[in-house]
Order: C-alpha cells, then sequence, then structure tokens
C-alpha cells in the first residue's frame, strides 16, 4: 500500500526528516497537506539563513574598465557566485517551509535564467526575490517579461525595433506560458516587436524601457490586432486557454510523473485553481492518481542531495569551507547547480539521471556526505527509517546487509540505492 503522508513529503519539499515524516504520519494526510503548503507564521529555519546583500555590480557605471579593473570585476563577480549559491542550498537545506523552497526551485527551472551568461548575481538575486514574492502565476509572468536576468540571457538587450529578436518571445510561447504547437511563427515575431525597447540595467538591478528603440506599430498575435507592448503581450498570453493548462503540465512534470500524462480529469480540476500555485499542488496532491505516481520519480540531484543533508543533520554553512566547495563541485559534476541551468529549457528529468558516468558521481558525493555524517552505529533497518525509505527490496537488503560492520559505507550504498533515487 502506498504511503502517501510520505510520498507527499518526499514530492512537496527537498525531503522529510525520520521525525518529521513521523509527526505527519501521527497527523493524518489532510492535516500534514494543509501545513505543508500553507505553513503558518515565519519559516523558523530559514531565519538562520537570510538573503545576502550584495554591493552593486561592479560593472555598474563603468563606460571603458581597464584589463585590471576587468580582471578585478570578474574575480568579485565570481566569489558573489559562489556566495549565493552557497547561500541557496543552505537556505533550502534548513528552511522550515520546505513546499515554498521547492517551489521557488521550480521556478528557477521554468524560468531557467543561468548565472554563466548573465554573470551579475545582483541581477540573479533580483530575479531570486521574484520568484520567492510572487504568490500567483499572473503576478510572476508580469514581472518576468521585463526581469533583467531573464532579459541579459535570452538577448533581450539586442532587441531593437531596427532589428528585433525573437529569443524573449519565443521562449515566452514554448517554455514559459503556453506550450509547442499554441503558436505560429509568424506570432512569434510579432511578439519579438511587442517586447523591443527594454534594457537591462546593472546600476538599477531591473530593466528600463526605452521608448525609442520600442515599435509602437500595430501587430497582430494569436489572433488579436493590437498596438502589443510587453505588458499588453503578457495579459494576452495569461487570456489563452492553453496557458493554465501548460502551467499545470509543468507542475505534474516535475512534482507527479515526468513519464505519465497529466490525467485531463486532474488536470481540469489544476486549472480551476490556476493562477495561485500552492492551490494548483493541493488539487494534484489530493487526488489518487497523484498518489499512483509512488517510486516513479527519479530525484533530481539537488533533492537528493539537500534531502540526505536534512536526514543526516548536516549544514552546509556549518561544514568548513573546503569540504562545502567540494561538495558543491561535485553536485555540479552531477549536473545540477542553483542558478546554472543548462539552457532555457531547464535541467533534465527521469532516467535521464541514471546513466552509468552519473551514478559514478553519485557514489563519489555519497562518499564525501557519509564522512561527515555521525553514524557510528548503523543497520539496514535504521538506515531506512533515518532515510525515509519504505522498505528495502531484498536485493538492496542484502548488500547492505553485508556493510553493515562498515556504519558510514552502510550510508553511502543507502543514499546510492534505487529506493533512496526513486520517490
Amino acid at each position: 500500500m502506498t504511503d502517501v503522508v510520505a510520498l507527499l513529503l518526499r514530492r512537496a519539499g527537498f525531503g522529510p526528516t525520520a521525525i518529521e515524516l513521523s509527526a505527519a504520519k501521527q497527523a493524518g494526510y489532510p492535516a500534514t497537506l494543509s501545513a505543508v503548503l500553507s505553513p503558518a507564521g515565519p519559516d523558523v529555519g530559514a531565519t538562520s539563513a537570510p538573503m545576502p546583500v550584495l554591493a552593486r555590480d561592479p560593472y555598474a557605471g563603468q563606460r571603458d574598465p581597464t584589463p585590471e579593473q576587468k580582471v578585478s570585476f570578474e574575480r568579485r563577480r565570481d566569489i558573489e557566485t559562489e556566495q549565493i549559491t552557497r547561500w541557496w542550498v543552505d537556505r533550502m537545506t534548513v528552511a522550515s517551509h520546505q513546499a515554498v523552497e521547492k517551489l521557488i526551485f521550480f521556478w528557477h527551472g521554468h524560468w531557467a535564467t543561468s548565472i554563466k551568461k548573465v554573470r551579475s548575481p545582483q541581477l540573479m538575486m533580483v530575479q531570486h526575490r521574484t520568484f520567492r514574492q510572487s504568490t500567483d502565476f499572473v503576478t510572476m509572468a508580469r514581472q518576468m517579461v521585463v526581469d533583467a536576468a531573464l532579459s541579459l540571457y535570452l538577448d533581450g538587450n539586442r532587441n531593437t525595433r531596427r532589428a528585433p529578436n525573437e529569443n524573449l518571445a519565443r521562449e515566452l510561447f514554448e517554455l514559459f506560458m503556453l506550450g509547442i504547437g499554441q503558436y505560429t511563427e509568424k506570432d512569434v515575431k510579432e511578439a519579438g516587436r511587442a517586447l523591443t525597447g527594454w534594457r537591462y540595467s546593472l546600476a538599477q538591478e531591473r530593466s528600463i524601457f526605452n521608448p525609442v528603440e520600442h515599435d509602437p506599430g500595430s501587430k497582430t498575435i494569436l489572433g488579436s490586432t493590437l498596438d502589443f507592448s510587453a505588458a499588453t503581450l503578457i495579459d494576452l498570453l495569461l487570456a489563452q486557454e492553453s496557458c493554465p493548462r501548460f502551467i499545470a503540465s509543468r507542475l505534474w512534470f516535475r512534482y507527479g510523473s515526468s513519464t505519465r500524462p497529466l490525467p485531463d480529469a486532474l488536470r481540469d480540476k489544476m486549472v480551476a485553481a490556476f493562477p495561485i500555485p500552492m492551490a494548483m499542488l493541493k488539487v494534484m496532491f489530493s487526488d489518487d492518481a497523484f498518489h499512483a505516481t509512488n517510486g516513479e520519480m527519479v530525484k533530481q540531484p539537488i533533492e537528493w542531495f539537500i534531502g540526505a543533508l536534512r536526514q543526516l543533520g548536516l549544514r552546509p554553512a556549518a561544514l568548513p569551507t573546503e569540504t562545502h566547495d567540494e561538495l558543491l563541485k561535485i553536485l555540479e559534476d552531477l549536473g545540477q547547480l542553483p542558478f546554472a541551468p543548462p539552457n532555457v529549457g531547464g535541467w533534465r528529468a527521469g532516467g535521464a539521471w541514471l546513466t552509468s558516468a552519473a551514478a559514478q558521481v553519485r557514489l563519489r558525493l555519497a562518499g564525501k556526505i557519509a564522512e561527515r555524517a555521525a553514524v557510528d552505529q548503523l543497520t539496514p533497518e535504521s538506515l531506512a527509517y533515518l532515510l525515509c525509505v519504505d522498505a528495502w527490496s531484498n536485493r538492496t537488503y542484502a548488500v547492505l546487509r553485508d556493510a553493515a560492520s562498515d556504519p558510514r559505507r552502510l550510508l553511502t550504498l543507502g543514499l546510492v540505492s534505487p529506493e533512496y533515487l526513486v520517490a
């Protein structure tokens, strides 16, 4: 029988601790669902990991930096990139409101923007605050269309009335709001015109509108003709029936199943809860179709990593800097470092994480985690409790039993077991 409480906590957050799971089982599913998605009061855990305050981007206000200044500026950017990455990993680990942190990470992958191209940690943190402050998709979409980091990432600064750039327009249709097949190439071209005139400002840490560079002419998009601007374009996309359907499908893909399609009946119920993401998730988590996906979702590396740290009582910020940096470097080798998605499509899902190369990297990272864990005595049974695993298969149990004399080896093997990798 599916342990629906454990399933909920594994999918809604980054992985429950044994104490959290025990308390949730005692409270029951309805009460746990409400507590997870509508947490009361401030996030006590997250208060120990406040958002970093960064100085102004070193390039702000600099027209012609010298080669020496460029070296210094880039070094500072690298240091601040490491700072915000360490902070977010720590925040995800210590946060009490796990569903909130998981949803923020979902939006980061949805509106995928990489620091490796943007380069400015300041702009990335402005975008991050947008995710953190937006409680509905409508508000978020209206802010993201002129988000400075996203604009820089998708070449919005090159989008002028004389030479329209379609990158941001295309991704708004295909990846962010409507999905493949819901638009034409002409729609993309016309939307590109609507988005002209916006430029990112490092000094102001936002996008600035230059009316001289904007194309004010009439545009026909998705059958509607208007002197579209960025704001009215977003309103048009939000009004499409395909928009809430697409967002529902993306939530299902990351929280429900990356292999089985979203059932029509559940999709319709999620659409009715649009544009509030937490309300859409509540509908999903309450449905039998979600409960039937137990054991089908391969954990993303960040889910696996944060979950392990939480269950073992390891806080990234409390680790020696060298150890912390080493763990993040291995996590990057595994293919998923916060603030650095591989492309605008975001991170992979499902079996794509289960390659032989990934298995070797994961084993190395699991070993490093086990080195830091306080595990003097372990058995396969106590390990299952610690890692919130429902049960070991006979094959996994036999392997773990043979390693029982070495607690850290036993823990390492448990962390890379099929039962732990799949939620």
